[in-house]
């Protein structure tokens, strides 16, 4: 069966009712909005609205933890996500020209996702993986010890997977 929206605003209130018994609901926002971005792919405007009125929490406290946090998407994104990891150590082992390489090759900007769908590309500060650095991760999984072309060639093993 696929889940509908009326399906997935229904799990989402179901989840939301077990957190407001909780001792401080309203700790549990960051949560919510996990929940909601795995259900819907992303942070909907009117997904959050209807977090604020079921939660009672005002929604431009919504909008700001979700505009905060790296995790969350505010716009539909690709199959896989990739994100490049500019920190320190990957930086200076060629992360630039990685990250340059993708640009070039999804043709597509930080922020954006590819015309089929397939990728969104993303920026990290640090993914906690210096020692194999310059390191990427689509989806959950790293890969390390890249440069330009090891790195094009994961893509095309992406690409023909789907």
């Amino acid at each position: 069966m696929v889940a509908t929206d009326d399906n997935k605003l229904q799990e989402l209130k179901s989840y939301m009712d077990i957190c407001k018994e909780k001792e401080y609901p309203d700790s549990q926002l960051i949560a919510i909005l996990h929940k909601a971005q795995a259900l819907y792919g992303y942070l909907k405007r009117e997904t959050m609205d209807e977090i604020a009125v079921h939660m009672n929490i005002p929604t431009a406290h919504i909008w700001g933890v979700a505009t905060f946090y790296h995790y969350f998407n505010l716009k539909p994104v690709g199959k896989h996500i990739i994100s490049v990891c500019l920190g320190t150590a990957c930086y200076v082992k060629g992360a630039g020209k990685i990250l340059d390489a993708i640009k070039r090759h999804l043709n597509i900007e930080v922020g954006e996702t590819t015309e089929d769908k397939i990728f969104t590309l993303q920026e990290a500060r640090c993914l906690g993986a210096c020692g194999i650095a310059p390191v990427i991760m689509i989806d959950e999984k790293i890969y390390g010890e890249l440069n330009e072309a090891k790195t094009i060639e994961l893509l095309k093993k992406y690409e023909k997977i789907q």
